[in-house]
């Protein structure tokens, strides 16, 4: 995923589906300068993790 799409995801209210290794994620923020993203399992809110953003996938 783009560094711009994954920016417009995460300030969107609306919800995008967006998987990481098949798990549905929801984006909590963009870091532009290593291009990773926040993210973590819409089930497990507590499970936050940085990941690559080439790892993400818009469905």
């Amino acid at each position: 995923m783009n560094i711009q799409r994954a920016k417009e995801i995460a300030s969107s209210p609306v919800m995008a589906n967006v998987t990481y290794n098949g798990t549905s994620i929801y984006i909590q923020n963009v870091d532009e300068q290593n291009q990773t993203a926040r993210i973590y399992p819409l089930d497990q809110p507590e499970n936050e993790q940085s990941v690559s953003l080439n790892q993400l996938i818009e469905h």
